[in-house]
C-alpha cells in the first residue's frame, strides 16, 4: 500500500489561496491573523487532515510546547500529588512537562534549570524551596511558583494561616489537654510558615496549652522515623495520661507518626488525636484515616498552570504586555474531619 503524501504548508497555502507566509503565521504567530482567517485556515487543516510536524514546528518558531517544573523530591506525597495533578493539565492546555527533582540542594537545582532552558522550555514551574524568587525573576521565561517565596514572582498558595488555625480549633473543640505542632523549622517568608502562626493565634487567643516541635526532617523515611521517635516517646512521657492533639506540618509526617503510635501502644491511644495537612492520598490510606487540613491540589495545579500559559501566551503577541507586578493568588483550605479525630 502506497503510503500517504503528508500534507505541507505548501498545500494548505493552494488550498486556502493564501501565501506561506500567512499559513506560518497561523501556527508561529495566530494573533496576527484575523479571525475569519483563521477560521479559514483551521478548517482547511481539518479537511486536508493535516498531521502536524511538531520537530519541524519547533524548529521554525523556536516554541516548544514544553514547560520546566523543579520539585524538591518526591518522598513527600503532596509533591507527588501536585505532580499527578500539574500533568493532568495537558488534556486543556496542551503543555509537556519536563520534571526534575532538587532534594534541597541549590547548585543541582541551578544546573537543572540551566538544563531546562537549553531544551528552550516556554515557562517554569517551581515548588522548590532553593533558589531565592529575586534571582527566579531574572530567567528569560515565565515562572509561576507554588507554595514558596514569591516576592518576585507570581505565584499560587494555599491559605496556610487558615489551615493551621482550622487545625488548632479541631483540635480544641475535642477539649485536648495539650495541643502539639509538629514541623521543620521554617523561614516565615515562605507560605507555609502560615501554619505556625495559625496554630499559635489560635492558642493564644483561646488560652490553649501548647508546644511545638520543630526538627529538619529531610527527605526520606529514614530521617524522618527517629526523630518523630524522638518526639513520641517526650509526649509519652511529659504529658502521660492527658488527651494530646498532635497538628503535623503535612500528611507524609502525620502517617509516619501514626505509624510509629501503632508500633509502640499497638494501636491509636484514645489520648492521642491527629491532624495532618495537605489531604494527599496518604491521609485517607492510612491505617487509621487521617484527619487533615486539606489543600485544594487539584486547583492549586490548574491555577499555576493556567497563570503561567496566560504569561507565555501574551509573550507570543506582536504587542506582549508583561506583567508590571507578580500575580499572587491563595486558594482556601478545606478540614477533612476523619477517625483519626473523629472517635467519640
Amino acid at each position: 500500500m502506497a503510503q500517504k503524501k503528508k500534507v505541507t504548508f505548501d498545500d494548505i497555502a493552494k488550498y486556502t489561496h493564501f501565501s506561506k507566509t500567512t499559513i506560518s503565521r497561523y501556527f508561529n504567530h495566530p494573533d496576527s491573523l484575523t479571525l475569519e482567517n483563521q477560521k479559514i485556515i483551521s478548517d482547511a487543516l481539518e479537511k486536508l487532515n493535516y498531521q502536524e510536524n511538531k520537530v519541524a514546528r519547533i524548529l521554525a518558531s523556536g516554541k516548544t510546547e514544553f514547560i520546566g517544573l523543579l520539585i524538591p523530591d518526591l518522598y513527600h506525597h503532596y509533591y507527588a500529588e501536585v505532580l499527578n495533578q500539574i500533568l493532568s493539565t495537558y488534556e486543556t492546555f496542551g503543555y509537556k512537562f519536563l520534571v526534575f527533582t532538587g532534594n534541597a540542594n541549590e547548585e543541582i537545582e541551578r544546573r537543572y534549570i540551566q538544563e531546562l532552558l537549553a531544551y528552550q522550555i516556554e515557562g517554569m514551574i517551581i515548588l522548590s524551596h532553593t533558589i531565592p524568587s529575586r534571582e527566579l525573576a531574572q530567567l528569560p521565561i515565565p515562572i509561576v511558583t507554588i507554595e514558596r517565596e514569591d516576592q518576585f514572582v507570581s505565584s499560587i498558595n494555599t491559605d496556610n494561616y487558615m489551615g493551621g488555625y482550622q487545625a488548632a480549633s479541631l483540635l480544641a473543640k475535642h477539649d485536648c489537654d495539650i495541643l502539639i505542632h509538629i514541623n521543620s523549622p521554617t523561614d516565615p517568608k515562605i507560605p507555609s510558615y502560615g501554619r505556625i502562626q495559625g496554630f499559635k493565634d489560635c492558642c493564644r487567643e483561646q488560652d490553649l496549652r501548647n508546644e511545638l516541635f520543630f526538627r529538619e526532617f529531610g527527605h526520606s523515611y529514614e530521617s524522618v522515623q527517629p526523630l518523630l521517635r524522638e518526639i513520641l516517646d517526650k509526649l509519652d512521657e511529659t504529658y502521660a495520661g492527658q488527651k494530646k492533639g498532635v497538628f503535623v506540618s503535612n500528611d507524609t509526617l502525620a502517617n509516619a507518626f501514626l505509624n510509629l503510635l501503632f508500633r509502640k501502644h499497638g494501636c491509636l491511644p484514645a489520648d492521642y488525636l491527629l491532624v495532618g495537612f495537605d489531604n494527599s492520598p496518604v491521609s485517607r490510606e492510612a491505617v487509621v484515616p487521617i484527619s487533615t487540613v486539606g489543600q485544594q491540589i487539584d486547583k492549586l495545579a490548574y491555577e499555576a498552570v493556567r497563570l503561567l500559559v496566560e504569561q507565555m501566551n501574551e509573550r507570543k503577541k506582536r504587542r506582549p504586555a508583561p506583567l508590571l507586578e507578580p500575580v499572587h493568588k491563595v486558594i482556601a483550605p478545606t478540614i477533612f474531619r476523619r477517625e483519626t479525630t473523629e472517635r467519640e
